[in-house]
């Protein structure tokens, strides 16, 4: 049976100090993942840990996001994180510091009859 998208969440996050790609983008994630729910796994009986999870990070650097780390986060499925340029950092002149912003967009597929 094919995939299909069934769910597409998304989330900000930041860090506003200190200059982690990683952290602003966990962030992101647990955002997306507040506003969700898998009700329908069980409504349609699937296996939770057989969905696909597409996770993508959009940060002014992605080279600097461990999506092993991110990867982690997510409690189901098979997961698959990539990060892409996007969100925003805002520079501080005063400090020297920027804050980050991270926007995460999480899709869920299931195979569907």
């Amino acid at each position: 049976m094919p995939l299909k998208r069934v769910i597409l969440e998304m989330g900000t996050g930041n860090d506003l100090h200190g200059g982690d790609y990683t952290k602003a983008a966990i962030r992101a994630v647990n955002d997306a993942l507040h506003h969700s729910s898998l009700g329908i796994t069980r409504a349609i009986g699937a296996d939770i840990e057989s969905m696909q999870v597409e996770v993508t990070i959009g940060v002014q650097e992605p080279g600097k996001v461990d999506t092993d780390a991110v990867k982690a986060t997510l409690p189901h499925g098979q997961v698959v994180v990539k990060a892409v340029k996007g969100g925003v950092d805002v520079p501080d002149e005063n400090s020297g510091d920027f804050a980050i912003i991270a926007n995460a967009a999480i899709v869920v597929k299931l195979e569907l009859p």
